[in-house]
């Protein structure tokens, strides 16, 4: 039979990051969202409490829960502010663990250390003119600029933008 209760080390993240949305997030999601602005510093927050990296294993740099910690960690945030809920799942469930998972040794030392923890963001370009979300559909580009500075050219058949 399949046990189904949270272990106690589920339960205290779950109540850490439920503390930690009311505290940090609710307070201010009205100012915010009025504003149209993040505040990076909720994430070095997070990654304070080791929430970037929370089911990435410790050797780089996570705090090597499992998926079962990833689910509970998103819920309580959602909870709280879906954007954040959002941030959440691309930066560890979509790409740090796809990282983790299908990348090279050097890759994860050189990218999923520093992203687990919360050094740096790990975003997923998804929508673009005349794809939409259809990631098959997808047709940008992007060409290195300056070989000394980690600087892309972004093409798409209707824009361009640098990152």
């Amino acid at each position: 039979m399949i046990d189904f209760e949270l272990t106690e080390d589920h339960k205290a993240i779950q109540q850490t990051v439920r503390d930690f949305a009311l505290k940090e997030v609710a307070p201010r999601i009205k100012e915010l969202d009025e504003k149209q602005q993040f505040d990076r510093s909720i994430l070095d927050k997070m990654a304070e409490l080791n929430l970037l990296g929370v089911c990435i294993p410790e050797e780089y740099g996570g705090a090597g829960f499992d998926y079962i910690a990833l689910g509970l960690v998103c819920e309580e945030l959602e909870a709280v502010d879906t954007s954040l809920r959002v941030i959440m799942s691309v930066h560890t469930g979509l790409n740090s663990l796809t990282l983790y998972t299908w990348g090279t040794e050097e890759q994860k030392q050189k990218y999923l250390v520093r992203q687990a923890k919360g050094e740096k963001i790990a975003t997923y370009g998804l929508t673009e003119p005349g794809a939409g979300s259809d990631v098959v559909g997808a047709r940008s580009t992007a060409r290195r600029e300056d070989t000394r500075r980690e600087h892309w050219i972004f093409f798409s058949s209707r824009c361009s933008s640098a990152a």
